[in-house]
């Protein structure tokens, strides 16, 4: 399990196994497998760090940064991970040259969505049916922003 004093670091195409694993972990009903990860985690402007119990996938373009997926595995949420990887990450898009991040986050993942709003983002406008649940239901997805220039 993560705890907050664990490392996070840039991940490396050998953690591919791992970052699949923990999307699956995070997100069961839509995992990626290492084939849909690869070119987004190491593809043009990407940025991936990986800790104990989670990663972050972002992807900065020109002042942009996109944050592709933020997992945590369940056994390591509430302990401060999922914000440990959001703030290296922005950090590291900052440093890439990215002036603004944005993100869409499910309107029923009221955790996620209380992490952004804690870091400083807010709405920017919303996705309908954006994502689709195991039922098949679908679900809108708030878009979220936040200026990282200040």
């Amino acid at each position: 399990m993560a705890t907050p004093g664990d490392a996070t670091r840039p991940a490396a195409e050998g953690d591919l196994p791992d970052l699949a694993a923990l999307h699956l972990a995070a997100f069961p009903h839509a995992p990626w497998d290492t084939e849909t990860l690869r070119p987004l985690a190491f593809g043009a402007g990407a940025i991936t760090l990986i800790a104990p119990g989670g990663f972050i996938l972002l992807r900065v373009a020109a002042d942009e940064a996109e944050i592709i997926t933020l997992a945590v595995a369940p056994a390591d949420r509430r302990r401060g991970l999922g914000q440990r990887l959001l703030t290296a990450g922005l950090a590291r898009a900052v440093a890439a040259g990215a002036a603004v991040a944005f993100l869409e986050v499910a309107i029923d993942n009221l955790a996620a969505i209380s992490l952004y709003r804690s870091a400083g983002f807010v709405n920017a406008g919303r996705r309908r049916n954006y994502y689709t649940r195991p039922s098949g239901a679908p679900v809108d997805a708030l878009v979220l922003t936040r200026d990282l220039s200040a």
